[in-house]
């Protein structure tokens, strides 16, 4: 990284504390935190009954989850509401943020490709506004929960994020719970209630790795799906499970890939240490097959036609760790595609010399220090490590990636009625030998500050 470089960035992150010591003197509440504002306003609970810090979720926040969004009283059905009471929560990000790219293939003259092409650091800065999230969820009535979550890009154009129905407590058993429409898998870790928001930080890069070159059309257990879900839990959440089967389309709606179907499921356990705190222990599973060709009309592929099948997984194990206001998260996982869709050869065409099923391992350490209910610190360092390339001639480190993330969030206020967090981040991304023009590393970066808020 250059002088300049460098110089920029320690610009950029000395003026966070005159930025926060702006909104300190500014007179911001500091009153103790309540609950994400939908759910506050109907059971009249504090935030840190569900949350460590929101979004997250603690245990209790889990157990109302999978409850259905139900305490068990007799304000859990939308009848005992007051008219005027609608449980809905809207969300957005407004932001400045930088954004680093090393070797980004560019022009030698802009504006004429036949000038040829070099290597460039690209970075762009500025202030910026998240998408938006319109959150609506609870009871239509008991034992039958639902979730509606449009959701926008940064331009304005929405699609449904989630958009499901759940049916609670089957013949009376808190282990059936049947659930159909749009949703975040029952992942180790939720990536849609993750605690970075930047560009490289936001997401968790072992959930959507694919190998380069490989064109498995299934980007990862991050997103969310179109299926069926059966889940069940003790009365404490310790001892949890889900099984869920899924339209192969990538949670995309109107059947855009084929007609397969592929299974997900997760299993967990859950126990106390005295003066330590909850420690939970898991495995999972998503088993598939990915189209490697579609039907055509003169040429062009139809939608919705994909043929010639192939198979992919992804499979590991996680332990969720307390020890006092520290927690740890740490995932193990593999995956591995069908060696048509590592190579990207149709499955009515011959492999090339070499070819070979990609495999890989993937790890994830996250740690967060709660300080208070006003403060929690966020550490990650994510790494992938290709163990079997889909072509022999393949650098053995092609694809292979690190990620780092530090940041923190800081709560001024979260009461019943809206909630603030000002939310600070760095975070980086290397990937090995990808670059488009010489094979090197390639690095990208960010710096994101914002104020993240609900209503």
């Amino acid at each position: 990284m250059s002088y300049a470089a460098r110089r920029t960035i320690r610009f950029e992150l000395a003026i966070t504390p005159l930025i926060v010591g702006i909104l300190i003197l500014s007179g911001f509440s500091t009153l103790p935190a309540n609950a994400i504002p939908a759910f506050a306003r109907k059971y009249s609970l504090p935030c840190s009954s569900c949350h460590e810090a929101w979004p997250k979720l603690n245990n209790f926040g889990q157990v109302f989850r999978d409850n259905g969004y139900q305490l068990g009283n007799d304000r859990d059905a939308p009848l005992t509401q007051g008219i005027a009471y609608w449980p809905i929560t809207f969300r957005i990000t407004p932001q400045w943020h930088r954004e680093s790219n090393e070797r980004v293939a560019v022009d030698n003259i802009p504006g004429d490709p036949a000038s040829g092409q070099t290597e460039q650091r690209v970075t762009t800065r500025g202030f910026d506004i998240s998408g938006v999230d319109i959150w609506t969820a609870g009871t239509l009535f008991k034992n039958v929960s639902f979730v509606i979550l449009p959701s926008s890009d940064s331009t304005g154009q929405f699609h449904f994020e989630s958009a499901w129905i759940r049916f609670d407590n089957l013949a009376g058993s808190r282990w059936l719970n049947f659930k159909l429409g749009k949703f975040e898998l029952d992942n180790p870790i939720s990536e849609k209630r993750i605690l970075t928001l930047s560009d490289n930080g936001g997401f968790y890069q072992n959930y959507h790795f694919t190998p380069p070159g490989d064109t498995n059309t299934f980007t990862g257990i991050g997103n969310n799906q179109l299926g069926v879900e059966l889940q069940g839990h003790s009365t404490n959440s310790y001892t949890r499970y889900s099984v869920a089967l899924v339209t192969d389309s990538n949670g995309d709606v109107n059947l855009p890939e084929g007609n397969n179907y592929d299974v997900f499921a997760n299993v967990s356990k859950a126990f106390e240490l005295p003066h330590m705190g909850l420690h939970r222990f898991g495995v999972f599973s998503f088993m598939g097959a990915s189209p490697t060709l579609s039907l055509t009309d003169t040429g062009q592929p139809i939608p919705g036609t994909g043929i010639g099948d192939k198979s992919f997984y992804r499979a590991g194990a996680y332990a969720i760790n307390y020890v006092g206001k520290f927690d740890f998260s740490t995932v193990y996982m593999h995956g591995s595609d069908n060696v048509y869709l590592g190579t990207g050869t149709s499955a009515n065409q011959n492999l090339p010399a070499g070819a070979r099923s990609p495999a890989w391992n993937g790890s994830i350490v996250e740690a967060h220090y709660t300080y208070s209910t006003h403060l929690i610190l966020i550490t990650r360092y994510e790494g992938i490590r290709m163990s079997q390339q889909a072509l022999a001639s393949n650098p053995k480190t092609l694809g292979n990636i690190d990620a780092g993330t530090v940041g923190y969030r800081w709560y001024p206020f979260m009461n019943s009625r809206a909630g603030l967090a000002w939310h600070q981040e760095y975070s980086w991304v290397r990937s090995r030998d990808i670059s488009p023009l010489t094979g090197r590393d390639a690095v990208g970066s960010s710096v994101f500050m914002g104020f993240d808020f609900a209503f």
